[in-house]
């Protein structure tokens, strides 16, 4: 039997750009994403905590140390600069491999350039600089 489980978050992750013009996409610093193990195109689900939505996308990747987070396309309709999301993505797992699972998750603050806390990743030095 195989599980769905959580394998990469962005936490408290800022929207700091919106492309409505452009094919639709979450473009995320690729620093962030190298950190959480998400790969570019890899499918996502992003919530808004400022207003509740929910939508699927993909992650491309935005330039290292930008601290972008940009809504692309129609998800560009799904938040404000400054909104906070959680960006999330999952993994197929089988029972004896879920037990031991744990996924990678990076708490965000102060325009994606600070990480408040690291679960389950070692934090690269350089990355937040």
């Amino acid at each position: 039997m195989q599980v769905t489980l959580l394998k990469s978050k962005l936490l408290r992750a800022e929207i700091t750009d919106r492309a409505l013009h452009y094919e639709g996409s979450l473009a995320i610093d690729s620093a962030l994403m190298e950190q959480v193990g998400l790969r570019p195109y890899e499918k996502i689900l992003v919530a808004n905590i400022a207003n509740g939505e929910r939508f699927e996308t993909y992650a491309i990747e935005a330039p290292k140390g930008s601290h972008t987070i940009s809504l692309n396309g129609a998800a560009a309709h799904k938040g404000e600069l400054g909104d906070l999301l959680v960006i999330m993505s999952f993994a197929q797992l089988d029972e004896a491999e879920a037990d031991t699972w744990k996924p990678k998750v990076l708490v965000l603050a102060d325009g994606n350039k600070r990480v408040v806390r690291a679960d389950n990743i070692q934090v690269a030095e350089d990355v937040f600089v």
